[in-house]
């Protein structure tokens, strides 16, 4: 697909290292030029945390109207931004950021990403469930956030350092409201929290590289459990293998990452009242991982 581009045309595009398998830029382009945007979406690789204040201060005196960010530079981003949505401070990352007259304002839209993946692809509701969530970066923050805001019962975070587990868990349990939140060390000890859980959830980067193991075994796993992988690959996960022969039933990260892409897209059009086409932005999404073959994650 080409992107026609005219002296009116306004840029976003994705900040991250690296992003030779991001699939947001045929999403991106795909989404816009079905809705007639004259807009333009673009990788920006950014090799060092130290040159990230120079491209976001060029970006504020371009005609941008928005940027997602990628791995590593999710956290980083916070202190960059003039105004930080709350529900992206309580996970600790920004993956989306608006860019309206010069200022600059976080938003975190992979847990509303995550939810409606759920919702849509296995029929999911977390509310008053048992939630476990593998990990504590941002990726894990934002679905802990997520499932706090859809009224789950418990979510309990499993790091192998568990000392980052509960720095998480301390970070949302003022916001946790009816949610009980619990930390707990990634070990053999984990098995019964796993077993026990409605919901796990994958937000590690374990499962992204060609003969990674799954993050939990296949063991802890049953028949009556969703699980959801946040990577996305062309062939299914070792996560998604383990628990589709354990009999759960499995989703990966695509449908998250067009949700959360497509409530990018209807922050950065303020007040149009834009509605993202969903359905053209997985079909190109698909397209372009089928044709790379390749595996990538942490929704962008």
């Amino acid at each position: 697909m080409s992107v026609e581009i005219s002296g009116h045309t306004r840029l976003a595009g994705i900040i991250g290292m690296p992003l030779d398998h991001s699939l947001s830029p045929a999403m991106h382009n795909a989404a816009y030029s079905a809705v007639g945007l004259d807009w333009a979406y673009v990788p920006l690789p950014v090799a060092e945390e130290a040159h990230l204040p120079r491209v976001v201060s060029a970006i504020r005196v371009l005609p941008f109207v928005g940027f997602n960010v990628t791995m590593p530079y999710k956290h980083a981003i916070l202190e960059l931004c003039d105004e930080v949505a709350l529900t992206a401070r309580m996970a600790g990352a920004v993956n989306a950021v608006h860019c309206s007259d010069g200022r600059l304002v976080g938003y975190n839209t992979d847990g509303r990403g995550l939810i409606d993946s759920l919702a849509t692809d296995v029929g999911f509701d977390p509310a008053g469930r048992n939630v476990v969530v593998l990990g504590a970066g941002g990726a894990a923050g934002a679905a802990v956030v997520s499932f706090i805001l859809a009224k789950a019962a418990r979510v309990t975070v499993l790091n192998r350092t568990v000392e980052k587990a509960e720095s998480l868990a301390d970070r949302v349990r003022a916001h946790a409201r009816e949610t009980e939140i619990a930390a707990v060390k990634l070990d053999d000890s984990a098995a019964d929290t796993v077993s026990e859980a409605d919901l796990v959830v994958n937000a590690t980067p374990v499962g992204m590289a060609l003969g990674d193991p799954s993050p939990v075994p296949g063991t802890w796993l049953h028949s009556e459990q969703f699980v959801a992988d946040m990577i996305y690959a062309a062939s299914d996960t070792p996560l998604m293998r383990v628990a589709i022969e354990a009999g759960a039933r499995a989703v990966d990260g695509l449908g998250m990452l067009v949700s959360q892409g497509a409530t990018a897209i209807e922050i950065w059009s303020e007040g149009a009242q834009l509605e993202a086409p969903r359905d053209v932005m997985r079909a190109a999404a698909h397209a372009a991982l089928e044709q790379s073959r390749g595996r990538v994650t942490d929704a962008t």
